[in-house]
């Protein structure tokens, strides 16, 4: 993947007005493999009122018949590339420097692919965000240059998956539940009988993870 990846910010879906990013902690929420930027929209009612959300689409289409969006391939035999999962990080940061840069924070809330691209971005710039929310996603095998400042800064983290997600191979997660600890401030929960999905009681804990981020601002 030798071109940069652009995000469409005509795709970007608000939860109000998007003239109100300056000084407000901005979330951005970033979909899952074959969904698209109106998947996770509807999670900003339960989120704290003071966060401006935004819902970015993913800048590349699956294969045909998989409908949606895509942040980076998982076909073939360059399916998982991690500097597929970096092009995208790097992607939702030129996003951010381009149309965030004024937001009193910005924090990063992604589902399964989603979530996988936003630890990489933290990795690839541990001070731009504060903090990450991985839903059903994993943090990518391989080193980064930006590793050891994380472990330095150990921004929090919340990660959350389910016991009977059998989509994510089991190796990142192994890798993950490792490599987490080391290089942020992790806190989460596992959940029983969760597939690959969301729960009420996970979008719960998200609420009280997202409230005590405000508290530390």
């Amino acid at each position: 993947m030798s071109d940069a990846l652009i995000l469409d910010a005509h795709a970007v879906l608000w939860s109000g007005d998007r003239d109100a990013v300056a000084g407000r902690p901005l979330l951005l929420l970033l979909h899952g493999y074959g969904a698209d930027e109106r998947d996770l929209l509807g999670l900003s009612a339960y989120f704290p009122e003071e966060f401006t959300v935004a819902s970015l689409a993913a800048p590349l289409a699956p294969p045909w018949p998989m409908p949606g969006r895509s942040w980076y391939p998982i076909d073939g035999l360059d399916g998982r590339n991690p500097a597929h999962v970096t092009a995208a990080a790097q992607a939702v940061i030129d996003w951010v420097d381009a149309h965030a840069a004024d937001a009193a924070s910005v924090g990063l809330l992604g589902f399964s692919q989603g979530g996988a691209v936003s630890l990489q971005a933290l990795r690839l710039q541990p001070e731009r965000f504060a903090f990450v929310v991985n839903l059903s996603g994993y943090a990518t095998p391989g080193d980064l240059p930006g590793d050891a400042a994380l472990a330095e800064v150990k921004p929090p983290v919340f990660w959350g998956r389910g016991t009977a997600d059998d989509v994510i191979p089991e190796f990142v997660i192994e890798h993950s539940t490792t490599w987490l600890p080391e290089h942020v401030d992790l806190s989460g929960r596992v959940y029983p009988g969760l597939t690959h999905s969301v729960s009420e009681a996970e979008i719960a804990d998200v609420r009280v993870f997202l409230e005590k981020q405000l508290e530390r601002a």
